[in-house]
C-alpha cells in the first residue's frame, strides 16, 4: 500500500488533517506491506511475518536500512533498533537510518569541538530575542552566560519601537514589560565589557550577530564601524554541529536536518539549554 497520511490521532500539529509525518499512534492502523516516501526517495516498510506488533524493516534500492518499532501504548516515540535512538515520527527515524558512514567520525569531530569550547575559559553563550522580523528585528532581551552557567548579561530591552504581536505570542515579552527597561544604547557599555575579547557561541549565530550589528548601527550610526564594535574574539555557530549530533541525514540534499533546540523563547533559558546542549555533545568526544 502507498502511506499517503492518515488522519492524525497524535499531537504532531496537524489538528485532524492528513499527517504528512506519520506519527506513532497512526502506526497502529497500517498494514504488513507499505511504502512511503522521505526527502525524494521512496522506502518500503516490510512488517516481519513472526508479529502482529508495529515493527518494520526498512528497505530502499534493494537494500536492507534498518529496523523501526513504533509504540503507541507506550512512550509515544519511534524507536530506531540500529542506533538504539528514537525520535517522533517516522521520516526522522529513516533519516537516522540513512547516515552516511562518515557519522560516527563526524559526531567524534562535533564532540571534540564542543569540549574544547567548554574548556575555553572565554567562551559565552549568547542569546538575543526580537521585537520582530526582517527590518524590525530589534532586540528586546540579551542574555550572556559563561562556561559556568552563570549569567554575565540578562536584560530587557526597550526596542523604541512596538513589539509585534506574532514576537511577543513566542517570548511573552510585551510592550508594558519593557515600557520602563533601558534602550540598547544603556546597555551597550556593560555588553561590550562581557564580550570584547571573547568567544560568542549561539545557535544560529549570524542572526543574533546580524541583530546586534543592526542596534549598533542604529545607536551609534553606519558611519563608525571601528568604534561600533563590541571586539568579541570570534563568533561560533551550534547549530551546524548540533545537526550533524543529531545525524537526521536529508538524502535530497546530502546534508544533515536542520536541529534545532526545544523549550521556551527566554533568552536565559536558550543560553542555558545550549550549555547542557554543549556538555551533552562533550560526552561524545
Amino acid at each position: 500500500m502507498e502511506y499517503t497520511g492518515r488522519r492524525c490521532l497524535g499531537d504532531c500539529g496537524s489538528l485532524g488533517r492528513p499527517c504528512g509525518r506519520a506519527c506513532v499512534r497512526n502506526a497502529q492502523e497500517w498494514g504488513d506491506f507499505l511504502s512511503r516516501r522521505v526527502d525524494g526517495r521512496r522506502v518500503r516498510l516490510v512488517r516481519p511475518g513472526d508479529t502482529e506488533r508495529p515493527t518494520w524493516a526498512v528497505y530502499e534500492r534493494g537494500g536492507h536500512l534498518g529496523t523501526v518499532h513504533a509504540r503507541p501504548d507506550g512512550d509515544g516515540v519511534w524507536h530506531v533498533q540500529e542506533v538504539g535512538e528514537q525520535c517522533d515520527n517516522l521520516d526522522d527515524a529513516i533519516r537516522m537510518l540513512r547516515r552516511p558512514p562518515v557519522w560516527l567520525r563526524q559526531r567524534q569531530q562535533v564532540g571534540r569541538w564542543a569540549h574544547a569550547l567548554l574548556a575555553d575559559p572565554s567562551m559565552l553563550i549568547l542569546d538575543v530575542q526580537i521585537a520582530g522580523l526582517g527590518t524590525e528585528a530589534w532586540a528586546v532581551q540579551i542574555a550572556a552566560l559563561n562556561s559556568q552557567g552563570r549569567a554575565l548579561v540578562n536584560e530587557l530591552l526597550n526596542p523604541c519601537r512596538p513589539i509585534a504581536a506574532e514576537a511577543s505570542r513566542l517570548h511573552g515579552i510585551t510592550d508594558a514589560h519593557v515600557a520602563r527597561a533601558p534602550c540598547f544604547g544603556d546597555l551597550l557599555p556593560e555588553l561590550r565589557s562581557v564580550v570584547t575579547g571573547r568567544r560568542c557561541v549561539a545557535y544560529n549565530a549570524r542572526f543574533d550577530k546580524g541583530v546586534l550589528d543592526r542596534e549598533l548601527e542604529r545607536f551609534q550610526g553606519s558611519a563608525l564601524p571601528g568604534r561600533a564594535s563590541l571586539r568579541p574574539r570570534c563568533w561560533e555557530d551550534a547549530l551546524g554541529p548540533a545537526s550533524v549530533a543529531r545525524g537526521m541525514w536529508l538524502a535530497d540534499r546530502a546534508l544533515y536536518r536542520r536541529h534545532r533546540p526545544g523549550g521556551g523563547y527566554d533568552a536565559t533559558e536558550k543560553c542555558r539549554g545550549l550549555l547542557r546542549r554543549l556538555h551533552e555533545l562533550a560526552r561524545a568526544a
